[in-house]
């Protein structure tokens, strides 16, 4: 059975996102940290050792503008020199000040133009690096009733996703993404998962569902929302945090573990996983270190992915038929409380990593390598 695991771990793909790697902070702050980025391709270079100590995290998501250059392809080659390659790209139309009232919901047609504009802008960014993923989410929504129809901006978000759809390339997919509030805080245009999915629906396979697991109300069943997702063939990936109030963008498994072993669960069980379910990373790091901060988290979807692996499906299944309640829970727990670190350090050792990806980093000298090198200059943060 371990060999079995070890082989489903090994297909295990996991990306980071280029603005975990720059400053990030609270509402109040924007906390700054010694050897920060300043550009695209120095993120890609720190990006780089998350993989080369796990192993696990061969792509990077680009946010535009915040990573925009002038040389797309060059920026892929860089990607490949270091031995990883450009993941989803992430569109941006919430901080230009056209978007107070929205962006492709917005009331004016020339806002929705604009925003449109960098929509499709981004698939051109996918086809210059070889992205074959978009990642959509929109902060549009109303702060009071009566503020605009409710109805009218749904009709123009599927004006917009239709445009966006019919210039996807072969190959090419969108994931929508979905948020409970903020800033919108009294309705919200794309709100919850049904909304996401009835949209996508609508258009066609090209269209797919990103799940952030910082984006619902407080008890939501996010497994259970990953289990039809997955049953419908619409679950496109997971935006990877943790939050303890609303959308912490904190590291994945601080809060609460099991929901991230519930989660794995389902996904192995619905076969999600494969690689047309991306396991993305969407976390800010404001009072630790970014490079550890993003191994850090790898490791924790790892091992709940090795837990959920660890589930008895022929013994949780024959519980199930018995209507054994309490021996079909004893199961699930039985691998939730296995300790897979011996065994998730072993495979790191058979494919030539250090078994402990943090001491491997510390030890490596890179944080104070690029202390001691990147100074001057503008660090990458928020907005850049």
């Amino acid at each position: 059975m371990a060999t079995d695991i070890k082989a489903a771990l090994r297909r295990q793909r996991i990306e980071t996102p280029s603005w975990a790697f720059g400053n990030s902070g609270t509402r109040f702050k924007v906390f700054a940290q010694r050897g920060v980025p300043r550009d695209p391709y120095e993120k890609l270079a720190d990006a780089a050792q998350v993989h080369r100590f796990t192993g696990v995290a061969p792509t990077v998501a680009l946010h535009i503008p915040w990573d925009k250059v002038d040389d797309y392809a060059d920026l892929a080659r860089h990607a490949r020199e270091l031995g990883i390659g450009i993941g989803a790209i992430n569109s941006n139309v919430f901080q230009d000040d056209d978007y107070m009232l929205g962006s492709v919901t917005n009331p004016d047609p020339g806002v929705r133009r604009k925003a449109l504009g960098h929509l499709l802008e981004c698939v051109d960014i996918m086809d210059l690096t070889g992205s074959d993923t978009l990642k959509l989410w929109f902060s549009d929504g109303t702060n009071y009733p009566g503020q605009d129809d409710i109805r009218s901006r749904q009709d123009r978000l599927a004006e917009a996703l239709a445009a966006v759809y019919d210039r996807l390339g072969e190959g090419q997919r969108f994931l929508l993404e979905y948020k409970l509030f903020e800033p919108a805080f009294y309705a919200t245009d794309v709100p919850d998962w049904g909304t996401a999915y009835a949209h996508c629906l609508k258009l066609g396979p090209k269209a797919q569902v990103v799940v952030d697991t910082g984006h619902h109300a407080p008890g939501t069943n996010i497994e259970f929302i990953v289990a039809f997702l997955l049953r419908e063939g619409r679950l496109g990936g997971f935006d990877f945090n943790s939050r303890f109030y609303a959308d912490d963008d904190l590291m994945v498994g601080a809060a609460d573990p099991f929901q991230l072993f519930r989660i794995m669960y389902e996904v192995i069980r619905g076969g999600g996983y494969s690689e047309r379910v991306a396991f993305m990373l969407d976390q800010c790091h404001n009072i630790e270190p970014k490079v550890p901060g993003q191994i850090r988290s790898v490791m924790n979807v790892q091992e709940a992915t090795a837990k959920a692996l660890l589930v008895d499906g022929d013994a949780l299944a024959k519980a199930q038929a018995e209507r054994d309640v309490l021996g079909a829970n004893a199961v699930f727990m039985d691998a939730y409380d296995t300790d897979v670190r011996s065994l998730l350090a072993e495979l790191r050792g058979e494919d030539g990593l250090d078994p402990d990806p943090m001491a491997a980093y510390r030890r490596s000298g890179y944080a104070e390598k690029v202390v001691a090198e990147r100074v001057g200059g503008a660090q990458a943060g928020w907005g850049a």
